[in-house]
């Protein structure tokens, strides 16, 4: 790698420094940037031709630099003749201008080391074509070495070459001396050019009258770059030093033969004795054999072997060449054409522009490419003919390929884009958008292409903007997704919206439908969907695109329509629509076909849903009634009444739970009492929910927080207004208890722990109704367990102050009344204004007789306000029924066993308690 890149690197300074050399000091590199060495030319090969660029307007030329070092063998006269004959070959080139002449960009500039002066852009002379490679770069260019000439590049160089000499002999009235192949040049876009006026012979009578030339005659002792190419001259010029422009003409022929002989003369000629050589040349043109034509083509051989005549005067003109048949090929005469186009008028152009296309694929892409194509773009600066010249350039973009194209036809069409007038520039680009779409870069796209569809859309011409509609899908999956949605997506909605013409609304429509599939699923369902409500028309030809659009997104794998939108937006348009009048019954029928496919899919969507939910509903009850179950197999093994109390008091949100005193005296009943669980149905969970997150609000709105007593075993006077009003309250005398405790000591007698108590388990103690739970009370129904009115009977959080009242209890039962629930219900409603003293009359209850003093004064308490309170058998002190034992899953109805003395009790107890706490909420407010 090392040892190829040396060699790379002398070999490029090798080629700069021979260039710098050559050109150095000499004033065309003042204006001129001398590039690689391409090829060479002229008399003897002597010209190194090398690309170059004009500095002030990097327009490419050739430069051709004569060296004077190959020349230092010679003594001064000859290298002074050498000199003013090549000196005299390029002035006489510069002053003479026609489209078969090399053009001259830059007059001779001589140097102490050099001649050069600049030309059009050049390829290589036609010597180096045919296999001429003196005086060319080490190694030769591989596009000279590989260089293939075409038919028709063979036939309209010939061609070319003919009406240079006619113009030479007829406009100029010269004769050239020395055409021979590397006297012909091939520019860089093929065009075969004369040069090498070395020894032009200009005619010595006026122009008016019959030409008369004079040339000089052979000096063999001359320097060869002195001479003219003995092979190419004719025999006239030697044997008889005399020429005219028959002399040429010969030399035509010659090339003729060159070019179909890979570049060889038609004889050979001995340079040391010319004469001889001649002579015998002369003689066997005299005779020319059929063989040595063989090699060139039929239907011009008998004109080159007229063309080789020894007679002057059979030799024909360069005009007559011209006209043979052998010229008459639709690609030669395609090629002249593009050359005489100045001097067309815009009429005879555009006749021709329209019958290109059918040409243009006969002719081989070199010729097209570097020959036509440079003739059709300079016609850009025409507006009149773009029209006609456009075509045919995307239709040579089409061959070419993308660097090709990038390159050499991409700079020429940027501002074509860019043109608005006439309007069939934009119809063409359109028709050819995924040709631009495919081969242009695409940052060019995005500066030029699409601004161009854009400025389409927005066209004042209906016919313009149908087009664009129609011709969008061809290409939409070349534009990219940012441009589409940005850019092209709102102007075919605003050209839907805006425009007058139905056609227009009807193809933006299906031109949207074209291109769903494009787009992302969301973006159609924000943009596409919403816009389709504000098309104002109800033409059915819209009416039939806005369901076409549905349909589209509606049964695309990729994108659907989600239930919901369904439902709340698309079916009740397509409903709307689908009763609009200007429908007939097919286009109905189509509608109903597509809305039922919606409603189907809807409803199977959402019965899935559902049922996948119901699913999932029942596995987490099962799953839940399995936990449940696990857990109290615990419970069952080790039975353990307290442990059973704290969990319920767990479950219903309630505080640690005191049973210590209380189980030791009602241990053996507890001992019996083993409720199972069940698992609690979703309902009676968001009850139980319901009601402990009101008793949480009610623990929160009350005047006055009680403090809490913690459980203990022991005895304990409890400072707080409750246990000081018991303790008066067991005072009275007309309350005969049958056992009067202390504040604070456990309840022995105030409950049997027998059966008519039912087999219940360990109670805490009772509480008066102000600090804490009442615990658990038989009733008429059984034992039922409830949470207590919230502000109340929130928890199972026990007090060790408990008053007996047994002896009252059974004083009341003995009266057969109806229990007061009164004081309860003012306690559950803490809303309710206050009853004041006065209010509170004495009416007593007939039938009952008041022993207490103290009762007696208050009165017996207000009629109950609520009658399903009464009337409903309580399974806890103040609360509701309904959720009693039946429904309880905490408890079995048949671990209870009812006695006849517990109804009459539990009321009694009951009346007692409502009596009492109703005196408490007398007095505490």
């Amino acid at each position: 790698m090392e040892s190829m890149l040396n060699k790379l690197k002398s070999t490029v300074t090798k080629v700069t420094a021979d260039m710098t050399s050559a050109v150095m000091g000499n004033p065309v590199t003042r204006e001129f940037e001398v590039g690689r060495h391409i090829a060479s030319g002229g008399p003897g090969m002597s010209w190194r031709i090398y690309n170059g660029i004009k500095k002030s307007t990097k327009q490419e030329v050739a430069v051709f630099v004569f060296d004077k070092k190959i020349i230092d063998k010679y003594q001064k006269y000859d290298k002074d003749q050498i000199i003013d004959s090549l000196k005299r070959g390029v002035q006489q080139l510069t002053r003479l201008r026609h489209p078969r002449l090399l053009t001259v960009q830059h007059p001779l500039e001589e140097s102490r080391d050099c001649l050069a002066f600049c030309t059009e852009p050049v390829f290589a002379s036609l010597a180096n074509v045919l296999g001429q490679w003196d005086n060319l770069p080490s190694p030769v260019p591989t596009d000279i070495k590989e260089y293939k000439l075409y038919d028709v590049e063979t036939k309209y160089g010939l061609l070319q070459i003919s009406e240079g000499l006619s113009f030479l002999h007829s406009g100029v009235k010269m004769v050239h001396g020395n055409l021979c192949p590397e006297n012909i040049i091939l520019n860089k876009s093929g065009a075969w050019k004369i040069m090498g006026f070395d020894f032009s012979i200009s005619s010595s009578n006026p122009s008016d009258a019959e030409p008369k030339y004079v040339c000089k005659e052979w000096d063999p002792n001359l320097p060869p770059l002195c001479l003219p190419n003995p092979e190419y001259v004719a025999p006239e010029y030697i044997l008889s030093v005399s020429c005219d422009s028959g002399s040429d003409m010969y030399s035509l022929g010659v090339v003729v033969h060159a070019v179909f002989n890979e570049g060889k003369p038609v004889f050979q000629v001995n340079k040391q004795d010319i004469f001889k050589s001649f002579s015998r040349q002369l003689d066997q043109l005299s005779r020319l054999s059929p063989g040595v034509l063989s090699q060139i083509p039929e239907e011009v051989r008998e004109h080159v072997k007229m063309l080789l005549s020894v007679t002057a005067n059979v030799r024909p003109d360069a005009d007559q060449m011209t006209k043979i048949p052998f010229f008459d090929d639709v690609g030669a005469m395609t090629l002249q054409y593009f050359d005489s186009l100045f001097q067309r008028d815009n009429l005879q152009k555009s006749q021709f522009y329209k019958g290109l296309p059918k040409v243009l694929p006969k002719l081989p892409k070199r010729v097209v490419v570097y020959r036509i194509l440079p003739a059709l773009t300079s016609e850009f600066v025409n507006p009149d003919m773009v029209p006609f010249v456009l075509p045919n350039v995307l239709l040579i973009a089409e061959e070419c390929t993308k660097e090709e194209y990038v390159r050499l036809i991409l700079p020429d069409l940027t501002p074509v884009f860019k043109q608005q007038e006439p309007v069939q520039i934009l119809l063409i680009f359109l028709q050819k958008m995924d040709l631009l779409l495919t081969k242009t870069p695409p940052e060019d796209i995005k500066n030029s292409v699409l601004p161009m569809v854009y400025r389409a859309l927005e066209a004042p011409s209906i016919q313009i903007q149908e087009l664009c509609l129609n011709i969008i899908p061809t290409f939409a999956n070349l534009i990219e997704y940012p441009s589409m949605k940005n850019s092209l997506i709102p102007r075919i909605k605003t050209a839907c919206l805006q425009t007058s013409s139905l056609a227009v609304r009807v193809n933006s429509l299906v031109c949207l439908g074209k291109i769903l599939e494009y787009m992302d699923k969301w973006f159609v369902i924000d943009e596409i969907l919403p816009f389709l409500q504000q098309i104002p028309s109800r033409e059915p030809a819209v009416l039939m695109g806005i369901l076409g659009i549905y349909k589209c997104t509606f049964t695309h794998k990729k994108l659907g329509i989600p239930k919901e939108h369904l439902a709340t937006k698309s079916l009740p348009h397509l409903v709307a629509l689908s009763i609009d009048n200007n429908l007939n019954l097919n286009q109905f029928n189509s509608f109903m076909a597509v809305i039922r496919d919606m409603l189907n899919r809807m409803e199977a969507e959402h019965k899935t849903k559902l049922e996948q939910l119901h699913v999932m509903q029942e596995q987490q009850r099962s799953l839940n009634i399995s936990s449940q179950m696990n857990q109290s197999e615990e419970p069952k093994s080790t039975p353990n009444p307290a442990s059973k109390v704290r969990e319920i008091d767990d479950i219903f949100g309630g505080g640690s739970v005191s049973s210590n005193v209380n189980g030791k005296e009602n241990g053996p009943t507890a001992t019996s009492f083993q409720p199972s669980r069940v698992s609690l149905t979703l309902e009676e969970k968001q009850r139980l929910a319901k009601e402990q997150e009101q008793a949480a609000k009610l623990r929160n709105q009350q005047p006055l927080a009680p403090q809490t007593v913690k459980p203990a075993t022991t005895t304990t006077q409890a400072k707080d207004l409750t246990s000081s009003l018991l303790n008066n309250m067991t005072s009275l005398s007309n309350l005969s208890m049958s056992s009067g405790p202390k504040p604070g000591a456990p309840m022995s007698s105030g409950f049997s722990s027998g059966p008519t108590m039912g087999n219940m388990s360990t109670m805490g103690s009772v509480s008066n109704g102000f600090n804490s739970p009442m615990g658990f009370q038989t009733g008429s129904m059984g034992v039922g367990m409830r949470p207590a009115t919230p502000s109340l009977y929130g928890g199972m959080a026990t007090t060790t102050s408990t008053p007996n009242f047994s002896a009252l209890t059974q004083n009341q039962n003995q009266q057969n009344k109806p229990p007061d629930m009164s004081a309860l219900d003012s306690l559950f409603t803490p809303n309710k204004p206050k009853v004041s003293l006065n209010q509170m009359a004495s009416k007593p209850v007939p039938g009952t007789t008041v022993s207490s003093p103290w009762l007696s004064q208050f009165g017996t308490g207000q009629q109950p306000q609520s009658a399903p309170l009464q009337g409903a058998p309580m399974g806890m002190a103040g609360v509701h029924g309904g959720f009693g034992m039946q429904a309880n899953p905490f408890f079995n109805p048949q671990n209870f066993s009812q006695s006849s003395v517990t109804p009459a009790m539990n009321q009694g107890g009951l009346k007692q308690s409502t009596s009492v706490n109703n005196d408490l909420k007398d007095l505490f407010g």
